[in-house]
């Protein structure tokens, strides 16, 4: 029986042959864990009383309250920085980025096992890596032990042909499919993304897949390796690390659904579930207060190219605050050589460091009530922002900065 690129990954991981729905004992290459999911991950580490299995391959991200907005979360930064000292772990502090685009440059390899305790690990599954998100408590199991148990997860391939549109874009895609699947559609299944539009993708693109498949339920989000991923791997100084990981030919999928690009317009989500979508046609009466450009969805480069592009020359809404904030500090650095950070604040808008702040609705971004905020995260849960009474929309940078333009949900600039 042929396998999928989850259990082809996941046999060579358990030492022998396995298929989706058995349990199996799962030796890991890299564990990561964040500030808001470290300190119990700590705690829970040392009662073990074992030192780290792969301590040059344990990350600890200080990303998600970065600066810290208050004390109590300080005290939570310094446990994971006299841990990082005391055993030895990689530790990844304020400014430098957030986790997950952290992962993918200079951590995570194809053919590899990353578990991380926070749910949108599952982003490094665009080099060809298995890689999802666990409870604190597991990632410290797997941290002490270099190995987890996990059941095989079956696979839905989802098989993407066509072009996109003008203006239509990754975002769009994994919005549309999220529509149409739900946001339990694909529980604790794996997401194999194919086809020829999945082919000619960018990494950031596929970056963009992976790191949503979680909004649909899906345990990870794979991709096989191809030139495009050498090329990445290269640029990062890891060309050493690429494989060759593709499923078999005769693979068993749960389910195959098949998506024409060319039919997806500009797609949003709308409050207060993923896959609760529309067209952004249809939402110009929805008036925004608030933009947020930037996260571990579409904080890359690539992402604020595109931004940058519609800015120049503009100013946003007098009425529409707007944030852009780079997913690490190489991306920021790259901007700034580029000249797109004088780009953005000659627009108007406000350049925050590197991190999850306004995402998570921890600082830099709050809400206040019956505020609509467009954003190009991955979630917009009630409160998600900070305050219950504040609605997230979710669309990709380019209806994102149109609409920053504009200072209502639009899709195009005039």
């Amino acid at each position: 029986m042929g396998q999928t690129i989850a259990e082809k990954i996941m046999s060579n991981h358990a030492g022998h042959e396995v298929h989706a729905g058995e349990l199996a004992i799962i030796n890991v290459d890299v564990t990561a864990v964040q500030d808001g999911t470290g300190p119990l991950t700590v705690q829970e580490f040392k009662k073990l009383g074992k030192p780290l299995a792969n301590p040059e391959r344990t990350i600890l991200f200080i990303d998600h309250a970065a600066p810290s907005p208050r004390k109590e979360l300080s005290n939570s930064h310094n446990v994971l920085r006299e841990f990082s000292k005391e055993y030895g772990a990689i530790l990844s502090d304020v400014g430098e980025g957030v986790c997950h685009q952290r992962l993918v440059e200079s951590f995570v390899n194809p053919g590899e096992i990353l578990i991380g305790a926070d749910s949108h690990t599952c982003t490094s599954g665009a080099l060809g890596a298995f890689a999802t998100g666990m409870g604190s408590t597991d990632i410290a199991v797997g941290m002490a032990f270099g190995k987890t148990w996990f059941k095989v997860p079956a696979t839905f391939k989802v098989v993407v042909t066509g072009e996109f549109q003008k203006g239509v874009c990754a975002k769009d895609l994994i919005l549309h499919l999220i529509g149409k699947i739900g946001a339990d559609g694909a529980t604790y299944k794996a997401l194999e993304f194919h086809g020829e539009t999945v082919d000619k993708m960018p990494m950031c693109d596929r970056f963009t897949l992976a790191n949503m498949a979680v909004e649909a339920g899906a345990k990870a989000g794979l991709f096989k390796t191809d030139e495009t991923t050498r090329k990445y791997l290269e640029e990062k100084g890891r060309g050493d690390k690429f494989r060759e990981i593709y499923p078999d030919s005769d693979a068993v999928y749960e389910r195959i659904i098949e998506i024409d690009a060319s039919k997806i317009e500009p797609t949003v989500s709308c409050p207060h579930t993923v896959d609760n979508t529309k067209l952004a046609k249809d939402l110009n009466d929805v008036k925004l207060q608030q933009v947020y450009i930037g996260t571990c969805t579409n904080g890359r480069i690539e992402d604020l190219r595109e931004v940058a592009d519609i800015f120049r020359g503009k100013k946003v809404n007098k009425d529409t605050r707007v944030l852009i904030c780079p997913a690490s500090r190489t991306v920021y650095l790259q901007a700034l050589d580029e000249g797109l950070i004088k780009d953005f604040v000659e627009a108007g808008a406000s350049v925050l460091p590197s991190g999850c702040g306004p995402c998570v609705g921890v600082h830099a971004g709050i809400l206040g009530d019956g505020e609509n905020c467009l954003a190009t995260q991955n979630r917009n849960f009630q409160g998600r922002m900070g305050n219950t009474q504040g609605n997230i929309y979710l669309s990709s940078p380019i209806v994102a900065a149109y609409s920053a333009l504009k200072g209502y949900i639009t899709d195009h600039a005039c």
